[in-house]
This record gives C-alpha cells, structure tokens and sequence, in this order.
C-alpha cells in the first residue's frame, strides 16, 4: 500500500479556534474513519520500528491511545499509560508541564519501566512537546530511556520537534502542517 501524503492530510480536519481563538485545532477524527487511511498510519509506524532495539510503547492521554495501543500488540511491546493528573489508581509519579493552553500535570504508575528499559512515546501530534517532554522525564526518573517520539503530526512553528531534539529526543512524524495551513 502506498502512502498518499496528500490524501491523508486532507483527512485531518483543522478547527479554527478551539479550544481558544487563535488555535487551529488538528482533529485526526476523520483520518479514523477511514479504515484505509488508519491502516496506513498504523503500518507505517510499524514497519518504523518493527526491527528497532526497544522494550516498550509509552502512549500520550488521550490520543496517543488510539494509534500506541495498536501498535504495541503490533509489535508485541508492553503498553505504558501516561495520563492526565488524577486518573491512575496506583502509586504515579507525577510531572507538571506547560501547554499551548496553560498548566498540566501527567502521571505514570511508578511501577511502569525500570532501568535498562526503552521506549517509544507515541502522541497524535508534536505541538510545543510539553506532553512528550513530561513524558521523558517521568521515564528518565524511573530509569529508562527514550529512544524515540513519535507523532502522526508535527506542527514545527511550534517548536516541539526542535524542544525534544535538543533534549537528545529523536522525533518521527508522518506528516507536518504550517499554523496557516488549511
């Protein structure tokens, strides 16, 4: 299956103004109705990292989910959670962080990695990398390693990708937009 670069932007729908003026809001919604486009995605990551040296799939709340949870049975990888503040019911490690829109705490459960364990972060897209930057340091704290962050977008005006590079964070997406581009 060849991956039509064109045809998969046009499935991902910008909202102008959500949350908040200003913001174009990149939903993946219709890239997920559509089966052909959700298999390229999923396959592309996969062949990604189907020979790669990592122990597990580390996934963003929430969208992170949709594509993280798919490719660790994929490949066979167990499946770290990070979530929002307050939603884990064992003992977490917490790790406040900024956004496009203000403060947030993640959380993983503590018991998650241990040293000599690598991951690959997955999230539905790198804006500022405030997310995936938490989510490091929650695995560096546990003793772990990066070994790569992954996103279906990258919105390079936002400086994310740049963030995480310069964090010795390599970054993989499949696709980028503009912050005018519609």
């Amino acid at each position: 299956m060849t991956f039509d670069q064109s045809n998969f932007k046009s499935l991902i729908r910008p909202v102008v103004d959500f949350p908040k003026p200003g913001v174009v809001f990149r939903d993946i919604t219709p890239l997920f109705q559509s089966p052909k486009a959700t298999r390229q995605v999923i396959d592309s990551f996969v062949q990604r990292y189907i020979d790669a040296e990592f122990s597990h799939i580390g996934v963003m709340d929430a969208r992170g989910f949709l594509i993280g949870s798919v490719i660790a049975y994929q490949l066979n990888k167990p499946l770290v959670l990070f979530r929002k503040q307050g939603k884990l019911p064992a003992d977490v490690l917490s790790e406040a962080y900024q956004t496009e829109y203000g403060e947030a705490y993640l959380e993983v459960h503590a018991d998650s990695l241990c040293e000599g364990d690598s991951v690959v972060m997955f999230d539905d897209l790198i804006a500022t990398g405030g997310t995936l930057i938490a989510a490091a340091n929650l695995i560096r704290r546990m003793g772990a390693e990066v070994y790569e962050a992954a996103a279906i977008i990258d919105l390079p005006e936002l400086g994310g990708s740049m963030r995480l590079n310069d964090l010795k964070i390599p970054t993989f997406c499949l696709t980028e937009f503009a912050l005018d581009e519609q």
